[in-house]
């Protein structure tokens, strides 16, 4: 899988961007080379579609981006998935969480929405304001020299400040106060059980929960009273039990969804987990 943001960020020919430290703003139409890539990032980013159509898939659904959707997508991993009839053009907001919870705190008024569910990508209404702000930023990208750093800063703040200031983004909102109250704990299982499917190293889950690797190790026995790499083969072995078993797919289809890029080697760990070979879970399903 390929970092989206470090991708970004290392190809300024290529990505129209201005950063102010690990904020990022990039302007891309992006290359048609691939049906599907498989990416990740370590920081939330807001994108505003330009024009064109994509399809982010998750381990929690699929979301279809279209011209004018405006959405943050959770930091984290996805099957990105292109249409080559149109180009894609897109507006993107890389934001770490720290500055989120700094440019929050600064509110008068709190942010109080916690207990809903949100989704790995969550829709922002595309209002007056959302747009007006969008349209503002473009003259930047053909400005004869960067804006200075003291401005792109507040550029960023106020995006984060007008959606946060809309009672119509709920979902948002609830995101927003869990980054503000949710215990370290927690964030780091959900990190866990929102990507455990795809084929991330264990210093990028440890870069998604906000810790060095050392860190995430300890913690994570800690928390969970086991290691990442036995946690991650069995939710991995479930969840291709339950692909083959509940939603018929073939053991080539639940071997990759579930996190495996060998097929051998899953159907190794898969009879050393669950003393049967996947073939014959799907034999027995068959008859």
């Amino acid at each position: 899988m390929f970092n989206l943001y470090n991708n970004i960020k290392k190809d300024p020919l290529h990505f129209k961007q201005l950063s102010c430290g690990e904020i990022l703003i990039a302007k891309y139409d992006c290359p048609l080379e691939k049906d599907f890539e498989d990416t990740w990032s370590h920081h939330n980013y807001i994108v505003y579609v330009m024009e064109g159509r994509k399809i982010w898939h998750t381990s929690h659904g699929s979301y279809d981006l279209t011209k004018d959707s405006c959405v943050l997508i959770r930091k984290g991993a996805s099957i990105v998935e292109q249409f080559f009839d149109t180009r894609f053009c897109l507006i993107a907001f890389f934001l770490p969480d720290d500055f989120i919870c700094d440019v929050l705190r600064s509110r008068k008024k709190p942010i109080n929405k916690p207990g809903k569910r949100f989704d790995p990508v969550i829709p922002i209404d595309n209002n007056e304001s959302v747009q007006s702000f969008f349209h503002s930023m473009m003259p930047y990208f053909g400005a004869p020299h960067e804006p200075d750093q003291s401005l792109l800063e507040l550029k960023f703040r106020e995006l984060v400040l007008t959606i946060a200031d809309n009672h119509k983004n709920t979902e948002l909102l609830s995101y927003f106060c869990s980054l503000l109250q949710e215990p370290q704990a927690v964030t780091l299982q959900r990190v866990m059980e929102d990507n455990f499917s795809f084929n991330l190293k264990l210093e990028e889950f440890a870069r998604l929960s906000n810790r060095s690797l050392s860190a995430f190790k300890r913690d994570f026995q800690k928390q969970l009273n086991t290691t990442p790499g036995k946690w991650l083969m069995e939710k991995r072995l479930t969840h291709a039990m339950h692909l083959i078993s509940n939603q018929k797919k073939t053991v080539t289809e639940a071997s990759f969804e579930a996190g495996f890029e060998n097929p051998s080697h899953f159907s190794r760990s898969f009879r050393k987990h669950f003393g049967i070979a996947p073939a014959s879970v799907k034999q027995q399903i068959s008859n």
